[in-house]
């Protein structure tokens, strides 16, 4: 289904994404990385540290990106990082909730 995305060829260098039995991996990174070429803008993937291998996803698809401009327009932040710029009682709750420490 990825195949038909309006300029996958252009923004991507295909055999650098990841593929296994004719299946992408990280196809919503793909549609998010499109989406922010479509739209001039940038694309966070915010996820928690304890995923290395969602994160080493997101960095396969980034390594894949043709144009610099769009691969400084990528990001990524943990979960981690963002609690500890967070209030007192947000990062309480998500310990509590989550087991997030900063």
């Amino acid at each position: 289904m990825i195949d038909r995305y309006r300029d996958l060829e252009e923004i991507f260098q295909r055999d650098e994404l990841l593929v296994s039995k004719d299946r992408y991996g990280g196809y919503q990174l793909i549609r998010g990385t499109l989406a922010a070429y479509a739209t001039a803008g940038s694309f966070c993937v915010l996820c928690d540290a304890r995923r290395p291998d969602l994160m080493e996803k997101w960095y396969a698809v980034m390594r894949a990106v043709r144009c610099a401009d769009l691969r400084c327009r990528l990001k990524l932040l943990t979960w981690q990082e963002l609690a500890s710029v967070l209030p007192a009682e947000l990062q309480a709750f998500l310990e509590v909730k989550y087991g997030i420490n900063p």
